[in-house]
């Protein structure tokens, strides 16, 4: 698993737009360096050095989509949401390829290319994949895989953003970890884990406050909360908030433009029946 993230909430400008070519130079530096950890990682034996070598399979992904939303002010669960997805994973991918096929002109494609479904643009594989520049090219890469969608639940917590292309859990919780070891070596560390791009826009438009902090703390969401307007609450919407449908539909968006598979959770309550289960797969 050679994997590599790009924080999407970094991406959303002062005004509220998107910094798109912020967002394409961050990709073909993001699979140049992916391309570099192929070459020097020290792999445990020759079998799997030969086989990354001659596949050189990279997964560059996102994470941050949920702050990305919400500083756009656009609800997870809405179709403006799908058509932005769709937008942001084709730029990363057609980027990610033409990045690809620039280092195959420098370095050589992978060894493998000539066997590929890439050295066939009539292959099958293509048959339901979109038009668009990374499956239309035709040109050697240097990579046999360039995207993938990683659920990035431990990055995204050391990049303190939302994580992979999940809605929040909560927006604000207590994460239980375990300890260093202590005297008994069962301790266990309580990390509180809140998502910085509320705070900072309920700061912003001026319904921030201590007691709203609280109220957050304890339920995990602003849903009927008193003072947080509407309009907010719906963008500010939580996992277990979101439909089934609405979950499978955003895996959809970015799947279209993805190499590899995307990670998706779908947050059920309680109450959820087998049956439930079986309409979301």
């Amino acid at each position: 698993c050679n994997l590599g993230s790009i924080n999407l909430g970094k991406f959303v400008l002062p005004n509220g737009g998107v910094d798109w070519e912020g967002l394409r130079q961050a990709s073909r530096k993001a699979v140049h360096f992916l391309d570099n950890v192929v070459q020097v990682n020290p792999y445990t034996i020759p079998q799997i050095y030969d086989q990354v070598h001659k596949v050189r399979r990279i997964g560059l992904g996102v994470m941050g989509w949920a702050d990305m939303l919400f500083r756009l002010q656009i609800p997870y669960d809405s179709q403006e949401a799908l058509d932005l997805a769709e937008k942001v994973m084709q730029i990363i991918n057609d980027e990610g390829h033409k990045m690809s096929e620039e280092l195959a002109e420098k370095r050589g494609p992978f060894p493998l290319w000539s066997e590929s479904i890439y050295a066939d643009r009539k292959h099958p594989s293509f048959a339901d994949k979109p038009s668009s520049y990374a499956y239309c090219s035709g040109k050697p890469i240097r990579n046999s895989t360039i995207t993938t969608i990683a659920p990035t639940g431990t990055i995204s917590i050391i990049g303190d953003c939302s994580s992979g292309i999940e809605p929040v859990f909560a927006l604000a919780y207590i994460h239980r970890a375990k300890g260093d070891g202590g005297k008994t070596g069962y301790e266990m560390r309580y990390l509180t884990i809140a998502n910085q791009t509320f705070e900072a826009i309920a700061k912003k438009k001026g319904f921030w406050s201590e007691d709203l902090a609280q109220k957050v703390m304890e339920q995990g969401s602003v849903s009927g909360i008193d003072g947080v307007p509407d309009v907010w609450q719906k963008v500010f919407t939580t996992a277990g908030e979101i439909a089934p449908d609405w979950h499978v539909k955003m895996q959809a968006a970015f799947q279209k433009y993805t190499d590899n598979a995307v990670s998706k959770t779908i947050n059920l309550p309680n109450s959820a029946t087998r049956d439930d289960v079986k309409a979301a797969y």
